[in-house]
């Protein structure tokens, strides 16, 4: 008697089967990718964090060694036939390095500072090596544009230099200083840090915890520099703002947090607010910006922060009573 033999079943997966399991994990993977993301962008902040503590550090290193904060940058009222004559409508001349180049020394780079020739104008031939060097410590990691070099053009077109990137911008104050053709802004930048400022610690008496001195301005809002103020430059938003106005050089390297005297309806310019897209902090983190205080120690500024605290916190010596659970 014959009998018949079964043949063994292919132990391998149908597709039906081979279906459910790529939707399942595709459906994990959807259900993971957030808080990895998360992970990642609270790394991010945190490199941030750090940047802008190492930059309060070296502030008062330099306080220390000059017996005052560092300018927002540099110029010779009157300009010279090296520093070149003053620009008509801001009165900027050279040499024009600003408050990031300055710090290089407390910031141990010592090697990047000695080879920019600071007796010079910041755009010179002579510091263009230096000029276009890419420094970590001005660099958030949350910033998606990815060109470290920008050109600064005049109103023309024309480029003037081209300088390194930076993700930081000092605090000036409330208004905007650059906005008068003067050569002297001390009567008029409430903030800490400004063109020629020679402000102490003794005399931020809104006091140092209470007084924002750099904060997050990501490129692509608009080109920061840690280099230097080129006379004649013109600031413009990034191309995806092309219909936004255009402003002077200084608010390449500084910011303000509105709003000026006398403007109505008054324009305040919170954290992400994109409010004032060239003179206004902006980051690249969820829901607000990393701010330097004047102590050295760093905090986030939500967007939600009250339009009367906001600047408070840009001035050196208003006198505004701020709590310290407001923002």
């Amino acid at each position: 008697m014959q009998t018949r033999r079964r043949t063994p079943r292919d132990p391998g997966f149908t597709l039906i089967e081979l279906l459910v399991v790529i939707a399942i994990m595709a459906l994990l993977i959807a259900m993971l990718m957030p808080a990895v993301q998360s992970a990642r962008e609270a790394a991010r902040r945190a490199q941030c964090t750090n940047n802008l503590k190492q930059v309060g550090l070296a502030m008062h290193g330099y306080h220390d060694s000059h017996g005052q904060f560092p300018p927002g940058y540099l110029i010779l009222p009157g300009g010279s036939t090296l520093m070149g004559p003053p620009d008509p409508l801001t009165r900027d001349a050279g040499p024009g390095w600003a408050w990031g180049a300055l710090l290089l020394p407390y910031l141990e780079l010592s090697p990047l500072h000695a080879s920019l020739n600071v007796n010079l104008p910041c755009w010179l031939p002579a510091n263009t090596t230096g000029a276009r060097a890419s420094v970590a410590v001005f660099l958030c990691p949350s910033v998606s544009e990815a060109s470290l070099l920008y050109d600064v053009k005049d109103e023309g077109g024309d480029v003037l230099a081209t300088l390194s990137r930076s993700h930081y911008a000092a605090n000036a104050g409330r208004q905007e200083a650059w906005g008068y053709a003067a050569d002297d802004w001390s009567a008029l930048a409430d903030g800490p840090i400004f063109r020629n400022g020679k402000v102490r610690d003794a005399s931020v008496t809104d006091g140092l915890s209470n007084t924002i001195f750099a904060g997050e301005h990501s490129a692509v809002l608009s080109d920061k520099t840690w280099v230097g103020i080129v006379p004649g430059a013109i600031g413009c938003p990034t191309p995806r703002f092309a219909t936004s106005w255009c402003d002077v050089g200084a608010t390449q390297a500084l910011v303000h947090s509105g709003p000026n005297p006398g403007e109505d309806p008054p324009l305040i310019h919170p954290p992400n607010a994109r409010s004032c897209k060239l003179c206004g902090m902006y980051a690249e983190h969820p829901d607000g910006s990393n701010v330097l205080m004047g102590d050295g120690s760093v905090r986030f500024a939500r967007s939600t922060i009250s339009q009367a605290v906001w600047p408070a916190l840009a001035t050196r010596a208003g006198g505004e009573v701020i709590s310290a659970d407001s923002y």
